[in-house]
C-alpha cells in the first residue's frame, strides 16, 4: 500500500514539475508577444509621423540617423509592421495551446490532490 503511495506521490510531484515549467513557459511567450506589439506600436506611431512629414525624412541605423526616401522608409515600415503582425499572431496561437496545456494539467494536479 505503501509503495503505490509513493508512485501517486511521486506523480503527483512530477506533474506540479511539470505545470511549473508550463507556467515559465507561458510567461515567455507573453513577454515575446508584449516585445512584439510594442514594436509594432513603434512602427505605427513612425508610420503615422512619416504621413505629416515634410521634406527630408531620416531613418536611424545603429547610432547614426541616414537621410531616406519617404516612399521606401514607408514600404520598409509597413513591411516590418507586417511581419511583426504575423509573429504576434503565431505567439497568440502559442499562448492558447500553452493555456489549454497548463488548464489540463492544472485541472489533473487539482483533482488528485482533492
Amino acid at each position: 500500500m505503501e509503495n503505490k503511495a509513493n508512485k501517486v506521490n511521486k506523480d503527483l510531484a512530477n506533474k506540479i514539475q511539470e505545470l511549473q515549467i508550463i507556467e515559465q513557459s507561458l510567461q515567455n511567450v507573453l513577454i515575446q508577444k508584449q516585445n512584439l506589439q510594442f514594436e509594432q506600436n513603434e512602427y505605427t506611431e513612425a508610420l503615422e509621423s512619416l504621413e505629416d512629414a515634410k521634406g527630408d525624412v531620416y531613418k536611424v541605423v545603429g547610432q547614426i540617423m541616414i537621410k531616406s526616401n519617404k516612399e521606401d522608409l514607408k514600404k520598409e515600415l509597413e513591411e516590418k509592421n507586417e511581419v511583426a503582425d504575423l509573429k504576434i499572431k503565431n505567439f497568440e496561437r502559442q499562448e492558447k495551446i500553452v493555456k489549454d496545456k497548463l488548464t489540463k494539467l492544472r485541472d489533473e494536479v487539482m483533482g488528485e490532490l482533492k
